[in-house]
């Protein structure tokens, strides 16, 4: 079956989340007078990611909108009973320096060009789009989506099937006509093949599947180090017989 359409996830896959968040809050940090607070710059960081993470899952459980999200990620990050306009406060000037840092990988627009002429594009993100949108736009690429959906605005987050169909039914095609990119071996990569789409995880950092799980071969997925090779693995995708290597 011919790929006719790319799903895109945002966050590092085409854009460099990773970098921007850690030279955000290092900065921050320090404008902050936070440094004191932590055993050095690397545990403030570790400290960071570990309250995003955790009130990023409530969000996409449907426990915490995105504002609230905001907030409690500073009260726990800075131990303090801080109120909401105290909190919306500390959040939004982090934000000047995480989007000072804001930039996409710089093989992302090369693939997207290369796959323009033959190739429909949209996005599908856990975040959402009061963030997205923007991040898009100011990166320059919005207009280049015909379609963005995320978790927070759909009401269902990835790896869950619905949230791959919800892209799909976007863009009127069948599951197995459309591909989806992700970073995450489990959210984007088991997730979008479990729900019929090609699906394509790039591993920027060579890491590992939490597991291969069974009967991997006879989904399709595939595994690449940098969005250069995307432009082959769709020309070349026959979705019948294909070898997984996933993992």
């Amino acid at each position: 079956m011919t790929i006719h359409a790319v799903v895109w996830d945002v966050d590092d896959t085409l854009f460099d989340y990773r970098t921007a968040d850690r030279s955000g809050i290092a900065a921050h940090v320090v404008a902050e007078g936070l440094s004191s607070a932590f055993e050095s710059p690397d545990h403030a960081l570790a400290r960071w990611f570990e309250v995003t993470e955790h009130h990023w899952a409530r969000v996409a459980s449907g426990e915490l909108t995105y504002e609230e999200h905001c907030r409690e990620r500073v009260r726990a990050f800075t131990g303090r009973d801080l109120d909401d306009d105290e909190a919306d406060a500390w959040f939004a000037r982090y934000i000047v320096h995480y989007e000072s840092a804001w930039a996409l990988f710089p093989d992302f627009l090369p693939a997207l060009d290369a796959l323009v002429p033959s190739h429909r594009h949209a996005v599908l993100s856990n975040s959402s789009l009061l963030v997205q949108e923007r991040k898009l736009r100011t990166l320059g690429v919005l207009d280049r989506f015909e379609a963005v959906l995320c978790a927070a605005d759909l009401g269902v987050s990835k790896p869950a099937a619905e949230a791959f169909h919800a892209a799909c039914d976007a863009l009127g095609l069948p599951p197995e006509q459309v591909a989806y990119v992700g970073d995450h071996p489990e959210i984007d990569g088991r997730g979008a093949a479990e729900a019929g789409l090609l699906s394509v995880w790039i591993d920027r950092h060579g890491e590992d599947p939490a597991e291969e799980g069974d009967g991997a071969g006879e989904r399709s997925w595939r595994r690449i180090r940098s969005l250069a090779e995307l432009p082959s693995v769709l020309a070349t995708e026959s979705r019948f017989g294909a070898r997984s290597t996933f993992g």
